[in-house]
Formats: structure tokens, C-alpha cells, sequence
């Protein structure tokens, strides 16, 4: 018998994600990822006594711009916690984060479910925290080395309701919370770099039962994959405690990726235990209507309205999520449809030939020299049937992208690759082909007629794609 014969699960996410601000939290010391161990530190990041943090505006901007996107309240009124609890690599031994007044309430997060339809899952806050450093255990023996470089990097903490229930929505939320934070330019969603970490809190309990079950903690789970393996190992594992009569023990657990299992690293605390008060050495700030409506005028266009318009065009629910995803494919696509109507050959080149050119050449789409107007005078000599789909793609579309001023028919012709509908050319080509292969014609004509595509590749081939 399988567990979801007999119990639900209910998750609840924590999603750390880190700013893409140039300084620190509470000082301007460097937040830029990859530099020597302990060199973007200074006397704030050290904790010295007498120092004074500062808050970092940018941070608070861009916590709001994440609270608006996710249609959360945003709180006016502002302050800043110590949470004491050991951090080995946070000198100050607290972190400084927000308690009774997170930065943005409540809010939503649109997901795709197992059956194709939409749901909102709900959130209970966004606050701001600072980051702590990190603790490298394989460097030496005997010690644990500290680097302080990432400790005061901002965050923004996105905790959801117990309002997800399988780990394949927690795949689901995890990747809309990456592709939002990555839209809105908040944060790079580099999550093996750690600039997203998620913590997932997971229970079970009997089907229909309106008291929530004990939940187990995995904390830090660096990639989009291992959320979801780690939530599948957590239920299977609780499901057999369960089964065997036994009380689940609240705890905080890691994940082990070499083997997809977890292990238990901690008893859970209690929000109690982390004896939060108000921060003395930080001023407590107010948002005024007209600060908030400036950061909502600043928002783009967000991922859930383009791909509804999109839609709208006629385009497949697959292609306009998949345009969708970065918004510089978006705007790309808005950019070419503006030149042309046939909005699904502009969805395929750049699925296509396109997205294969930019991963060969190892750039992105925001350094392609190809413009929007070039791309749709290209899928119109497509077609009006003056050059072919092959042709265009393979040969026409790189030199369109590294040449100057040239346009797609230019090329076309001094490459000599314009299709040819004369019908006495054909005719000696397809002459010629007939020619060469007399063992495949009388094949054919004793009735093997899937060789017909072996005829067509060879007239291709000979008339050099024209």
C-alpha cells in the first residue's frame, strides 16, 4: 500500500534568496562572488565593538520590487531583530534579521499543478536578513576554516503557508521564485553558487485530519533538483516512521546529494529560542505611498502577463512559457513580432536555430547583434519561398549575425543560395540523381518507396539547399 493511500503531506518552503546589491546589508564592504577568503570584510562585517551598521537602500528597494511581484503588503513601518542563535561564521554571534515586521505580508506565487491547471500558493512573508559566511570543513585536518566574505551579504527570506503538497510543487514554486527574482534583476538565482538556497519544512498526516503532523527541517538545498529529492526521501521516511506506530521527532536535517537521502544534524529550535529584540544600533525606517508607488512604476512587465498575451497570439501554452522563461527572450520575441504577424516562425527560431546558436557560441541573447527586424525580414524571404527553412537556418542566420549592415536577401545572393523554382533546373538535377543511383530506381519501382527521401536528400545536396 502506498503512503497516499493513508496520509497528505503538507510543505512549507523557505527561500533564501541573495541580492544582487554591489555592498553588504550594513556596510559597504564588496558582495562579488569568487574573491580570495576574508578580503570583502571590514570592521562591521568582524562584528568590532563600537562599529555601527547602516542599512543598504538598494536591498530595502529591492525586497519591495520582490513583495509587489508577489502582490504581498508591503509594511511601512520597519525595523530590524537580532536573532541570537551560534552562528560559527557570523562574528557579531547573532544575525540580524526582521521579526514582528517582515518587509512585505501575505502575497502569492502562481504554480503549474500535476493536472495542467494553475494555483496560487499562498506566502506568509518576505523579510530581509543578512547572510552568514561559510564554514569549509575539507581544507584541513583538524580545522574548520572560516570565510567571512558572503557574512552581511542581504537577503530576502520568501517563507510560503503550509500550502504546498507534493514535492513536485515544491519543483514547481522553487523554479517560479528563480525565473521571478532573475526577471525582476533582484537576483542572479545562481543556486550553486548559493545566491538561492531553499529550506523545506515537511509533515505528514492522516487523510482528512485537520491538525497538521510534526515537521522535519532540510535545510539548505542548493539546487532545484535536490528540493525535490530531498522532499520525496523526507515523505518515504516519515510515511514508514508513521506506519510503524512511532512518533516523528522534530528536527533539522541536511541532504546528502551523492545518495539522495537526509540526515538528522539537529533538534528543531522553536522561534523562542532564537530571543529576538529589536536591533539598538539600527534606526528603524518608514515607507512612505509615494517611496512604494516609485518601485511599482519601475516594474516590469512580469513573466504571468507576457505569457498570457503571448497565448492570446495563438502560440502553444509550451511555447510561450518557454519564451518566458528569461525576460530577455520575451522581449525579444515582442521585439520581432512587431515586424511580422507569423508569431509562431518567430517562436521557433528562437526555440530553435537561435537558442542553438547562442549555446555553441557561448553567449547570451542580450549580446546576439541580431535585431528584431532582421530576424523578421529573414522569416519573410522564408516565407515567401524565396530561400528555405534549411538554408536560413544553417547558413544565412550566422552571417547575418556577424556581419554589419548586410540584410538577410544581400547574403542570401552573394552566397548564391536564393531557391530556385525553375522548373528545366530541377529537372537536371533530379535527372542527375536518377543517374547516378540505378540500383535505388529499380528499388523503388519494385515498390520500396520510403526511398523517395533518399532521392529528395540527394537533389538537396546537389543543388547545394537552393
Amino acid at each position: 500500500m502506498s503512503w497516499t493511500d493513508t496520509y497528505e503531506v503538507v510543505i512549507g518552503l523557505e527561500v533564501h534568496a541573495q541580492l544582487a546589491t554591489a555592498s553588504k546589508l550594513f556596510c559597504g564592504d564588496s558582495t562579488a562572488f569568487g574573491a580570495e577568503p576574508n578580503t570583502h570584510i571590514s570592521p562591521i562585517t568582524m562584528g568590532h565593538p563600537g562599529t555601527l551598521p547602516k542599512t543598504n537602500k538598494k536591498a530595502v528597494d529591492y525586497a519591495i520590487k520582490m513583495g509587489l511581484a508577489c502582490a504581498c503588503e508591503i509594511e511601512k513601518d520597519n525595523y530590524f531583530a537580532r536573532k541570537n542563535y551560534f552562528y560559527p561564521d557570523l562574528p557579531k554571534g547573532y544575525q540580524i534579521s526582521q521579526h514582528t515586521t517582515p518587509i512585505c505580508k501575505g502575497g502569492k506565487v502562481r504554480i503549474k499543478t500535476a493536472d495542467g491547471t494553475y494555483r496560487f500558493v499562498q506566502l506568509n512573508r518576505i523579510h530581509l536578513e543578512e547572510d552568514a559566511g561559510k564554514s569549509i570543513h575539507d581544507l584541513d585536518p583538524t580545522f574548520t576554516c572560516i570565510d567571512l566574505n558572503r557574512a552581511g551579504t542581504p537577503l530576502i527570506e520568501i517563507v510560503t503557508e503550509p500550502a504546498i503538497f507534493s514535492a513536485d510543487e515544491a519543483w514547481q514554486y522553487v523554479t517560479e521564485i528563480r525565473k521571478l527574482v532573475r526577471w525582476l534583476g533582484i537576483c542572479d538565482g545562481n543556486m550553486e553558487e548559493g545566491s538561492l538556497r531553499c529550506d523545506a519544512n515537511i509533515s505528514l498526516k492522516l487523510k482528512g485530519a485537520t491538525t497538521l503532523g510534526t515537521r522535519v527541517e532540510v535545510k539548505n538545498l542548493n539546487s532545484i533538483r535536490n528540493v525535490k529529492k530531498a522532499i520525496e526521501f523526507e515523505i518515504e521516511r516519515l510515511a514508514a516512521i508513521l506506519d510503524k506506530g512511532e512518533k516523528v521527532q522534530q528536527q533539522t536535517r541536511s541532504f546528502n546529494a551523492s545518495n539522495d537521502t537526509t540526515f538528522a544534524i539537529r533538534d528543531k529550535e522553536e522561534a523562542n529560542d532564537y530571543r529576538y529584540f529589536p536591533d539598538p544600533d539600527l534606526a528603524p525606517f518608514h515607507l512612505t505611498d509615494s517611496f512604494i508607488q516609485h518601485i511599482q512604476s519601475q516594474l516590469p512587465v512580469l513573466p504571468n502577463a507576457f505569457t498570457e498575451k503571448f497565448i492570446s497570439l495563438g502560440l502553444s501554452e509550451y511555447d510561450a512559457h518557454q519564451l518566458c522563461d528569461e525576460q530577455a527572450t520575451a522581449l525579444y520575441f515582442e521585439s520581432a513580432i512587431a515586424h511580422t504577424q507569423n508569431y509562431k516562425a518567430v517562436a521557433n527560431w528562437i526555440l530553435g536555430p537561435i537558442k542553438q546558436y547562442l549555446h555553441e557560441h557561448h553567449i547570451s541573447l542580450q549580446e546576439l547583434t541580431l535585431d528584431g527586424i532582421k530576424l523578421a525580414e529573414l522569416i519573410a524571404l522564408v516565407d515567401e519561398g524565396t530561400i528555405n527553412f534549411s538554408i536560413a537556418s544553417s547558413k544565412i542566420l550566422p552571417a547575418l549575425i556577424t556581419s554589419n549592415n548586410l540584410s538577410a536577401l544581400s547574403i542570401a545572393e552573394s552566397m548564391n543560395l536564393l531557391q530556385v523554382s525553375d522548373g528545366n533546373e530541377l529537372s537536371k538535377w533530379i535527372e542527375a540523381v536518377i543517374t547516378k543511383m540505378p540500383d535505388k530506381v529499380a528499388e523503388y519501382k519494385k515498390g520500396k518507396k520510403g526511398l523517395i527521401g533518399l532521392f529528395v536528400g540527394e537533389v538537396k545536396k546537389l543543388s547545394g539547399g537552393k
